[in-house]
């Protein structure tokens, strides 16, 4: 692809293998056209999400052979989207979404590579209307709190895109704002469960991180 190297790796999943293109590494940028700039994305983060984060491969776990009948599922901050790839291949209804420009085109690529069929991506910009997103049974997400005005933006996103009954799931690496989301999220009447994730991940590799449940409504496991 122009302006940027990438590499495809197969990547396992409870035992399912899906084939996965990502950037070469994160020392790229490529924005000729000023939409990442536009979109408030400085070059230094440009990268960011074409890199399967281990988080990314907690939560992907999470939601393998999960029951997601009749639920609309939504993935925040997606970036590769591996639980998106998961959820789908098992049949569920999820939308991607993502507000680097570049996301699209790889979810694209990675769709093609695992002989899925088309998903639905959506921008999903935190900080403003999103009129044509829609509600979501159960949201998900992963590292998507590593800057501290996207507690409140990520939140008031989460609140406007919530099902009356809505379970939301997220795995935070522990940057330092997890304390300050809860807040954010009881403030609007959100409540949370928090456990530690699974302390290696199954590459072997050891993971420090925590999964945050939160509920409003009943129920839906």
């Amino acid at each position: 692809m122009p302006g940027y190297a990438v590499k495809v790796e197969t990547v396992t999943v409870c035992g399912a293998h899906f084939r996965l293109q990502s950037l070469l590494d994160l020392q790229q940028f490529s924005d000729p056209e000023g939409i990442a700039e536009s979109l408030g994305i400085s070059s230094a983060n440009w990268s960011l999400f074409g890199h399967l984060w281990p988080s990314g491969r907690v939560l992907a776990a999470l939601v393998h052979g999960r029951d997601l009948a009749g639920l609309k599922v939504l993935e925040v901050g997606a970036g590769l989207a591996l639980a998106s790839l998961v959820i789908h291949r098992a049949g569920g209804d999820v939308t991607v979404s993502d507000r680097h420009p570049t996301s699209r085109v790889f979810l694209e690529e990675n769709l093609r590579l695992n002989a899925l069929g088309p998903l639905a991506h959506h921008p999903g910009n935190w900080a403003g209307e999103n009129p044509l997103l829609g509600r979501f049974d159960l949201i998900i997400g992963s590292d998507v709190l590593y800057e501290t005005p996207q507690r409140t933006q990520l939140a008031a996103f989460i609140d406007r895109h919530s099902a009356p009954t809505v379970e939301v799931l997220l795995v935070d690496p522990d940057r330092g704002h997890r304390v300050g989301f809860r807040k954010e999220m009881a403030s609007r009447g959100y409540g949370c469960n928090e456990v530690r994730a699974a302390t290696a991940l199954e590459t072997g590799h050891p993971y420090k991180g925590r999964c945050l449940t939160f509920r409003r409504g009943a129920s839906i496991l």
